[in-house]
């Protein structure tokens, strides 16, 4: 069985962070063809939306998708954002929260040069120096 993403419930943990701190948590989107947003507000392949309480109805941040309403130039919107899509989160008022990389991202190890982490380097023997402090 593969484990679940853990991409949504950070989000949702930023989400409420927001919110107990009185923050306004903005969500920003990758749009492709599995994202539905008002297209006419997209910039770059992008959008940025406002999940405060006030701005939006109906949030639901689920293991696959974001969906809630909203209105964009006082026009009623449905959204829906799949998890895949959303590349950060964050407070509007002091910019914390969380930036996600891309789904195409794959991480490289570093090759040559000798400065590699080993998983094989033996383990230190001896006593640990560890020592209470008061």
């Amino acid at each position: 069985m593969r484990a679940l993403s853990t991409k949504p419930y950070l989000i949702r943990a930023i989400y409420d962070w927001c919110s107990d701190n009185a923050l306004t948590p903005y969500l920003g989107i990758r749009v492709d063809s599995q994202t539905r947003v008002p297209m006419e507000y997209v910039k770059n392949g992008e959008i940025v939306i406002n999940l405060g309480v006030d701005a939006i109805r109906n949030l639901h941040i689920g293991n696959d998708e974001v969906t809630c309403g909203g209105r964009f130039g006082g026009v009623s919107h449905s959204i829906a954002v799949p998890i895949a899509a959303i590349i950060g989160i964050f407070a509007k008022e002091t910019g914390e929260g969380l930036a996600f990389q891309g789904d195409d991202f794959t991480p490289t190890l570093p090759t040559g040069g000798g400065d590699e982490i080993s998983s094989d380097r033996p383990r230190p023997s001896g006593k640990p120096q560890l020592r209470v402090v008061k």
